[in-house]
């Protein structure tokens, strides 16, 4: 080919490129949507989970398709996000599935229940086992799709006012529990409360409650519940790995292009991803801070720990036995916990132990 020809042909097919690649972006539509979260601004991490998303969706559409992130209390209160999507107040929240278990006990399995998994083992059971498919067909009831987006791993015990020496000083407490977990504990005699994240201190401050779970040392630090409550138990058995939830108004799914579902599933694992990575990198030092800082750091008793667990046990089965949607998301995950931790027990957990005995070294 001569050169005069060979560069007629290669500008001609610049042309049709650079004509082409707009044509593609044009093809899809301009989307704005509003996004609710349960969670205040001060908490990047939580929070910040819902601007990953937004920002990954945008970058993935060339700006076309737009989430505004509005913090909790800025259009609904924080226990209302998955309300206002289910109505079509809003497009989307950002939120937690066992904020609602007073529609749905079943809600709560989506995120985590009492002795449930760890945060590997929820990702593993709702991406790979079949849970999203299984709660997806439960959403629909409340007009909601789900799309995991976030996860903060294994949860703290929480603040109390007092020391918890045994099961007996769990009887009359007064505590601020997220999800099903209340209920469990509501059997060895605690009182649960269901209070936003924002609205823990001064409940605490003042007495209203004796004590409060949120998620764990970074976030804890931030709201500032050691300057109240000086004892800190561990582990949060009721919150192994729980997950937090993109919900979209089933309609506005259906309605988005399909290049815009995919980039909206894309965006909400990769912030999935992000948010437990961030956790894993800022609790550490946020737990030496609080400890230096003279907090009394405890385990659960182990009497606790076994009678949680026989209530937890009890509970499943009486709700099993009256809501067909709970049993099967209950069945489904005890079945998948069985062999998850068949296989911790031979690789994962052994290697941990002896790291963590050989931590110093």
């Amino acid at each position: 080919m001569k050169r005069r020809q060979f560069l007629q042909v290669a500008g001609t097919g610049a042309a049709v490129s650079a004509v082409a690649m707009p044509a593609v972006a044009q093809s899809n539509p301009e989307v704005k949507w509003r996004l609710a979260s349960s969670f205040p601004k001060s908490l990047d991490t939580i929070y910040g989970g819902a601007e990953v998303m937004a920002k990954m969706v945008s970058d993935l559409t060339d700006g076309k398709f737009q989430i505004q992130v509005f913090a909790a209390g800025e259009i609904v209160p924080a226990l209302q996000a998955a309300d206002a999507v289910s109505n079509n107040t809003v497009e989307m929240c950002h939120t937690v599935s066992y904020y609602y278990v007073g529609k749905d006990p079943t809600f709560a399995v989506a995120a985590s229940v009492p002795f449930g998994l760890n945060a590997r083992q929820q990702n593993a059971w709702l991406f790979q086992g079949g849970g999203n498919e299984l709660f997806n067909e439960f959403y629909k009831k409340f007009n909601i799709y789900g799309l995991p987006c976030g996860n903060t791993g294994a949860q703290m015990g929480g603040w109390f006012r007092k020391e918890i020496k045994s099961v007996a000083d769990i009887n009359g407490l007064k505590m601020r529990i997220g999800g099903i977990a209340g209920s469990v504990l509501q059997k060895l005699g605690l009182v649960p409360q269901q209070i936003g994240g924002g609205d823990i201190y001064p409940a605490l401050e003042k007495g209203t409650i004796d004590g409060a779970e949120w998620v764990g040392p970074y976030d804890d630090e931030k709201l500032g519940f050691s300057k109240v409550a000086p004892y800190y138990y561990y582990p949060g058995f009721w919150e192994g790995g729980p997950c937090v939830h993109a919900f979209v108004n089933l309609e506005k799914w259906n309605a988005l292009p399909k290049a815009y579902q995919a980039a909206l599933t894309a965006a909400c694992t990769y912030a999935n991803t992000q948010m437990a990575a961030k956790y894993d990198v800022q609790n550490p030092a946020a737990l030496k801070r609080l400890v230096g800082a003279g907090t009394q750091l405890r385990p659960f008793p182990q009497d606790v720990m076994e009678a949680s667990l026989k209530a937890s046990n009890e509970l499943y089965a009486e709700i099993s036995a009256k809501n067909a949607d709970f049993k099967k998301a209950i069945d489904s995950m005890v079945a998948f916990r069985g062999d998850q931790y068949l296989w911790w027990q031979v690789a994962e957990l052994t290697f941990d132990i002896f790291q963590v005995r050989n931590r110093g070294k």
